[in-house]
């Protein structure tokens, strides 16, 4: 059975919001992984803000695109220890 876009695309843009509100930086804002880390977020919120133009214009294909990037970096950022995400949380794989 293929996928349903309309559906995957507004799941990953929950996801990803939600995972935004969850996340929270864990280095010290003066280093190099506080710059780090404030790129990463700056890039997240880009790809969910990209990705809801897109949806809002009828394109899920790309909003969906934009949403799974901004979830990747995100991720990214939270398995190299940049971000801390309560335990328990079923956004991220942590272990």
């Amino acid at each position: 059975m293929p996928a349903d876009l309309e559906e995957k695309t507004d799941r990953y843009g929950r996801m990803l919001a939600d995972a935004l509100e969850e996340a929270t930086v864990a280095v010290p804002p003066e280093t190099p992984l506080g710059d780090a880390a404030v790129e990463i977020e700056e890039m997240a919120v880009s790809y969910l803000e990209d990705g809801r133009h897109f949806r809002e214009h009828g394109d899920p294909v790309n909003a969906l695109a934009s949403f799974s990037y901004g979830y990747g970096w995100l991720d990214a950022g939270v398995r190299m220890g940049l971000f801390e995400v309560p335990e328990g949380t079923h956004l991220f794989t942590t272990e």
